[in-house]
């Protein structure tokens, strides 16, 4: 079993950028495959990013391409989302969260595939 701990959210203006952090604890995250996702008010939790438990591959939601970034240590058990040029339409809450199951080279992109998630951090993009 896996802990996730996010970090980095805050308050920024649009055309910003934050990165935002998720640190795992419990087992290495090199057995997992790391996804992003985000729920704003009122709203269902949405795909934003993803990885591959090999890193080989990503996969992001059309929203935020060319935007986000997202990335992994390994060896320091963190994984990133790196957000740029911000977008009212990005608040919301994010989480960080751990595939156990999906095969090594596919960047899950459904919330089903899973297991393990954050709490979420707070991500406000002002106008």
């Amino acid at each position: 079993q896996v802990q996730l701990v996010e970090s980095g959210g805050g308050l920024v203006q649009a055309g910003g950028s934050l990165r935002l952090s998720c640190a795992a604890s419990g087992r290495t995250l090199s057995s997992y495959g790391m996804g992003w996702f985000r729920q704003a008010p009122g709203k269902e939790r949405t795909f934003v990013a993803a990885m591959s438990r090999n890193g080989g591959s990503t996969a992001y939601a059309d929203s935020v391409k060319g935007r986000f970034t997202i990335s992994r240590e390994n060896a320091k058990n963190m994984v990133y989302l790196q957000m740029n040029s911000l977008k009212p339409e990005d608040t919301a809450v994010y989480y960080c969260a751990a595939d156990g199951t999906t095969w090594t080279t596919v960047a899950a992109t459904t919330l089903r595939a899973y297991d393990y998630w954050g709490q979420g951090t707070q991500v406000t993009v002002s106008s």
